[in-house]
């Protein structure tokens, strides 16, 4: 990575409603990045768009509530805010039904951002808000006019997996978060094979990322750190739903190394913070660090 202290962090991306078999819970994972890292005492800029919507507004009101500040939340006057339909399966495990277009397909790039993104040291986006070519766009203006490290959070949900489009945002990048399955995805795509390990060596390489994590579900995650591979097993909790626990994994990763925290340990705590909030009900549950720090002496929940 080009830095690892961060102060002035972006969350660029998706807005909306996960419409869950409980009700309904803001989320999209840019917000739920942003919330998390407010939860550890960083306060993020959050770059999104909303519908002119009771969704939209009710939105903005969460927002505001959870301390986060909608100052760079746009309002499309057409198109609608986003809901996702979330499936749960017996493991909790969620699938997503992501409608188009919705509000932040129309993300538009200002003056406003612009200049948040040359103050920033480092901009958070995901793969998702590639799917249009107006966010598109705008994402990639921002990267290519700021200095910042550039994290993508790689979210393959078919049929929003271009492959150029995906490598593309892979090079740009300089850390990458992504889960087991979309490291082997990606691989294939170039007819790569070999160990989880081999597979995490090769995408730093071949796409010039300094930083790699892979989560693994309920099985922990590896993280390529200044040209090592450390790891975790994970903590084995009761799941309630695993939506916002990858979200909340990032947020804890990327707080505690900018903290200067030991690769090894950092890495365990974003395990920990993961299987927290994967044992709750929602994407932002509330949490504490002493729930995280129990979690980690015992070693699991239940």
């Amino acid at each position: 990575m080009q830095k690892t202290r961060f102060s002035n962090i972006i969350c660029f991306g998706e807005v909306l409603w996960d419409m869950l078999p409980s009700g309904a819970k803001p989320g999209g994972a840019p917000l739920n990045v942003a919330i998390h890292l407010n939860k550890q005492k960083i306060h993020p800029i959050l770059i999104s768009k909303v519908g002119n919507d009771t969704e939209g507004n009710e939105l903005l009101d969460f927002l505001n509530q959870s301390g986060l500040s909608t100052n760079f939340i746009q309002t499309d006057i057409s198109l609608p805010t986003s809901k996702v339909l979330v499936t749960l399966d017996d493991q909790k495990n969620a699938t997503y039904e992501i409608v188009e277009p919705v509000a932040w397909d129309n993300i538009s790039f200002t003056a406003e951002i612009e200049k948040a993104a040359n103050a920033a040291d480092l901009i958070i986006f995901g793969s998702l808000a590639s799917r249009s070519n107006i966010t598109r766009n705008t994402l990639f203006q921002l990267l290519e006019n700021s200095e910042a490290t550039r994290l993508l959070d790689v979210n393959l949900r078919p049929p929003f997996d271009n492959h150029e489009f995906i490598q593309n945002l892979l090079l740009k990048s300089d850390f990458v978060k992504l889960n087991d399955d979309e490291l082997h995805t990606i691989a294939g795509w170039q007819n790569k094979k070999g160990s989880e390990s081999e597979l995490i060596k090769w995408l730093a390489e071949t796409f010039n990322n300094q930083t790699v994590c892979v989560t693994r579900g309920a099985n922990g995650a590896a993280l390529w750190f200044e040209n090592k591979l450390v790891e975790h097993p994970g903590f084995k909790v009761k799941a309630e739903d695993t939506v916002g626990a990858g979200d909340s994994f990032l947020a804890a990763l990327v707080t505690e190394l900018s903290k200067h925290e030991n690769p090894q340990v950092a890495l365990e705590i974003a395990c920990a913070t993961g299987a927290l909030v994967a044992s709750k009900h929602g994407a932002v549950p509330n949490y504490s660090k002493t729930e995280i720090n129990q979690l980690r002496n015992s070693g699991s929940i239940g």
